[in-house]
C-alpha cells in the first residue's frame, strides 16, 4: 500500500476547530466515512520513538478503502465473509478494516504475537479465532507472514495473508451495506482457547458511539483524540478509530509496544498534538506517575477526558497521577470513569466529564457477605470504589440477585444489560450465547456492582470471586493490598485466586519478583503473608514466580482464569521461586 516517500515531511490533519460537527448520527460506519471525507481532518499514525509515519485524511482513508475493497472482491471475498487482520497500529490496518466494511465483509481485528508469548502460542491462538469464524481470509504485515500463513493452514483460510497480493481491480460497484448488517467481530477479552467472537451490527456499533460521543462526552470541534491502546481490543478500536471518525475527530494513534517500552510517548504526544481526549487502564497511570520525572516539561492543560477503563478503577493511582502532574497542567477533573464489556460494544456508561473521579466507599465485610455495603461508620476495612455514570440512553441496568430478582440501589448484584449497543451474539455459538443473552434481550455480564444514584458502581468479575467460609472474597483486594503495602511489588505483579482443598477452597497467591537471595525472597512471602492475614483475615499460600510470568489478556489485563490453570498444570517454577 502507498506510504510517503522516505524523507518526506508529514503534517498531522488539523483539528479543524471552526468544523461543524455531527455526533455518530449515521445509519453505517460506511456512511460515516463518506461524509468524514468531506473535511480535512483524520488518523495519524506514529513509530515506535513517537514519530509521524503515515497520515490518513478521511478522504485519502475513503479513496484507498474502496480501492482495496474492489481488490478484496476480485480474490473472492464475499459479503458476509469473516476477515482476520493482525492489529498493527499501522495504515494498512486502517486501510483493511474500511475495505472490510465497503466489501460487505466482517473484520475481526486480532491481536499481534505477545513479547514472550512464542511462535507455537500466537499460530494456536490465531488458528483458533479463524477457525470459530470460518474466516475466509487473514492479512496482516509481512513481519508476521509466516506464522500468519501457519495459522491460516491450520484453520482451513485460504486467502493472505499479504494485502499487496491482492489482485488488481476497478473499484466497480460496491454492495449496499444496510444498519444490520455485520460490521465486524470483536474477540472478548482473554479469547485465547475458545475464541468467543462478539458479532457487532451497524446499528449496535453508532449506538454505542452516539452515547459515547454525544450523551457521555459531549464532542465539540476543538477535541483531538490520541491513544496508544491496541486497535484489536474494543476500547483502542471504537474509542480512538471509529469514534473520532464518526464525529471528524482528527485521532493520533501510537503503537502500544512503544508506550510500553517508554511511557512518557503517551504525555509527550498528547503536548505536540494539544490533545483533548485519551483512555488508559489504571496501570497506565501508573506507569507515568512512577516515571514522570521533569513533569512540568508536559503540557496538559487540554486534556478534558482523561478516560479510565479496561479494569477495575484504582482511585489511589489516578490520585497519585493527579499529583505528579499538576505542574504540567492536568486538572483531575478530567478523570472519567467508565464501565463496559465488548458483549455491549464497548460502552454501558460513562461518567459526566469534568467532575473528576467519584467514589463510593464500600464496607467490605458486607461486600463479602453482600449485606448493606454502604454502612461504612465503625467498619474495619473499607474501599472506594469508582462510579461509572449513568447507562447511555436508550439502554437499562439491573443489579439482580442469585435467584435473578432486581434489587434496589446501594444493593451488590450481578449486573444485567439491555439496550440497541447489546451484540446480537457470539458468532457460530449459539449455546453460549443462550447462556449469556436471554430472548427478552437482558445480557449477563459476568461482573458484580450496584447503583448508587442512577450511577454504575462495578465490583468485580463474577467468575474471579473467592468462596470461603461462606465469604465471597474479591481477588483485586488481596493483590491491592500487597501491592500498595510492600515496596518490592509493583502493580500488575501478584494474581490472587482460589483452588480446592481438602477442606474448602485454597486461596493461592502468585507473586512476581526481581528478588534474588533466599532471605529476601522468604521475607517477602512472610511479609506478604502477614499482611493478608492481618488486613483480610486469611491464610493464604504465598508463591512466589519470575518477572513477566503471570498471563495478560490480549487487552493487557491480568487474567487471573490462565494464571490458576496454570498454576494447577505446574507451568510456574514454583520450586526454585519457594523460599
Amino acid at each position: 500500500m502507498s506510504r510517503p516517500p522516505d524523507g518526506a515531511t508529514l503534517t498531522p490533519t488539523p483539528t479543524a476547530e471552526t468544523r461543524t460537527v455531527r455526533l455518530a448520527d449515521f445509519p453505517t460506519l460506511t456512511a460515516a466515512l463518506d461524509w468524514a471525507a468531506r473535511g480535512e481532518t483524520g488518523v495519524n499514525l506514529y513509530g515506535m520513538r513517537g514519530e509521524l509515519r503515515d497520515v490518513l485524511s478521511y478522504a485519502r482513508l475513503r479513496t484507498e478503502a474502496r480501492a482495496l475493497a474492489a481488490r478484496l472482491r476480485a480474490a473472492g471475498i464475499r459479503p458476509g465473509d469473516r476477515v482476520g487482520l493482525a492489529a498493527e497500529t499501522d495504515a494498512d490496518f486502517v486501510r483493511a478494516f474500511f475495505a472490510c466494511q465497503y466489501a460487505g465483509a466482517a473484520p475481526m481485528p486480532m491481536p499481534l504475537p505477545a513479547p514472550l508469548g512464542g511462535q507455537d502460542a500466537y499460530i494456536d491462538q490465531i488458528a483458533g479465532m479463524l477457525a470459530s469464524a470460518g474466516a475466509a481470509a487473514v492479512f496482516g504485515p509481512d513481519s508476521y507472514g509466516a506464522w500468519l500463513s501457519a495459522a491460516a493452514a491450520k484453520a482451513g483460510t485460504h486467502i493472505g495473508p499479504s494485502l499487496a497480493a491482492l489482485p488488481d481491480a476497478p473499484e466497480g460497484e460496491l454492495p449496499a451495506i444496510a444498519p444490520d448488517d455485520l460490521s465486524y467481530i470483536q474477540f472478548s477479552s482473554g479469547s485465547t482457547r475458545f475464541p468467543s467472537g462478539v458479532m457487532i451490527t451497524h446499528r449496535g456499533l453508532m449506538a454505542n458511539i452516539t452515547g459515547i460521543t454525544r450523551d457521555a462526552l459531549k464532542i465539540v470541534a476543538a477535541d483531538r483524540s490520541m491513544a496508544w491502546l491496541p486497535l484489536y481490543h474494543d476500547m483502542g478500536l471504537i474509542g480512538y478509530l471509529l469514534a473520532p471518525l464518526a464525529t471528524q475527530t482528527s485521532t493520533d494513534l501510537l503503537p502500544t509496544s512503544a508506550f510500553v517500552r517508554r511511557p512518557m510517548l503517551w504525555l509527550d504526544l498528547m503536548t505536540r498534538t494539544r490533545a483533548s481526549i485519551s483512555s488508559s487502564p489504571s496501570f497506565g497511570y501508573e506507569l507515568c506517575a512512577r516515571r514522570g520525572e521533569g513533569s512540568a516539561s508536559y503540557d496538559l492543560a487540554r486534556w478534558r477526558v482523561a478516560g479510565i477503563g479496561g479494569d477495575m478503577v484504582r482511585p489511589s493511582v489516578l490520585h497519585d497521577f493527579a499529583e505528579r502532574f499538576a505542574a504540567s497542567g492536568f486538572d483531575p477533573g478530567a478523570f472519567v470513569g467508565s464501565y463496559g464489556l465488548a458483549e455491549s460494544t464497548v460502552g454501558v456508561s460513562m461518567a459526566p466529564p469534568g467532575f473528576g473521579l467519584r467514589t463510593e466507599r464500600l464496607n467490605l465485610d458486607e461486600l463479602e457477605r453482600s449485606g448493606d455495603v454502604m454502612r461504612t461508620d465503625g467498619a474495619a476495612r473499607v474501599r472506594d470504589f469508582a462510579r461509572c455514570g449513568p447507562p447511555f440512553p436508550g439502554h437499562q441496568v439491573e443489579i439482580r440477585d442469585p435467584a435473578g430478582k432486581a434489587l434496589p440501589e446501594r444493593r451488590v448484584g450481578r449486573i444485567f444489560v439491555r439496550g440497541p449497543s447489546v451484540m446480537r451474539g457470539y458468532f457460530g455459538q449459539p449455546e453460549e450465547t443462550a447462556r449469556v443473552l436471554d430472548p427478552a434481550g437482558w445480557l449477563d455480564t459476568g461482573d458484580f456492582g450496584l447503583m448508587a444514584g442512577g450511577e454504575i458502581v462495578p465490583t468485580g468479575r463474577a467468575k474471579d470471586l473467592i468462596l470461603q467460609n461462606g465469604r465471597n472474597i474479591w481477588p483485586q483486594d488481596l493483590e491491592w493490598t500487597i501491592e500498595s503495602e510492600i515496596a518490592e511489588v509493583r502493580s500488575g505483579d501478584v494474581a490472587a485466586f482460589s483452588v480446592p482443598g481438602e477442606d474448602d477452597e485454597r486461596i493461592v497467591i502468585l507473586v512476581q519478583t526481581r528478588l534474588s537471595g533466599p532471605e529476601a525472597r522468604s521475607g517477602l512471602v512472610e511479609q506478604a503473608t502477614a499482611l493478608l492475614r492481618a488486613r483480610h483475615g486469611i491464610a493464604p499460600a504465598v508463591e512466589l514466580v519470575a518477572p513477566r510470568a503471570l498471563p495478560r489478556t490480549t487487552s493487557g489485563k491480568l487474567s487471573r482464569t490462565r494464571a490458576r490453570a496454570m498454576y494447577l498444570d505446574r507451568r510456574f517454577d514454583l520450586a526454585g521461586e519457594r523460599a
